[in-house]
């Protein structure tokens, strides 16, 4: 996971696209309180440029593409996170598509935000941004 030379990476552009990602979340009302994020090197980057000194890494949030029978487990630690939050303000996740998907059925676009709410031991999807990257 700490070998990011192994991985992708994010682009200037990805970098950039991170820092306008924090700049349209500090321009709302509501505060981030907690940022998690996939160990992946790509998501603790774009955490980190979106939202500096805030981050924490969640394994439970990190990609299991390549090793699909951790899905289950994973998915249920997620939940449980998502069950233990309880703000004030917003709690942000970086994660990946897979865990999205198998948390909401949503297939999302890279660098999507999908807004979810915690209920009865589900997550339900509240709205999806699109920040307007190609």
């Amino acid at each position: 996971m700490g070998q990011c030379a192994t991985q992708r990476n994010l682009n200037e552009t990805g970098r950039e696209q991170a820092r306008q990602i924090g700049q349209w979340f500090r321009n709302q009302t509501v505060a981030v309180a907690q940022v998690l994020s996939s160990q992946w090197c790509r998501c603790m980057d774009t955490a980190t440029l979106a939202f500096p000194n805030q981050v924490t890494d969640a394994p439970e949030f990190n990609s299991f593409f390549s090793n699909r029978q951790t899905e289950a487990m994973q998915t249920q630690r997620a939940l449980a996170r998502f069950a233990r939050w309880d703000g004030p303000g917003l709690m942000v996740v970086v994660t990946h598509q897979v865990n999205i998907t198998a948390l909401t059925g949503i297939v999302p676009k890279s660098g999507e935000g999908i807004v979810v709410e915690y209920k009865n031991g589900a997550v339900q999807v509240v709205e999806r941004l699109d920040f307007g990257f190609q």
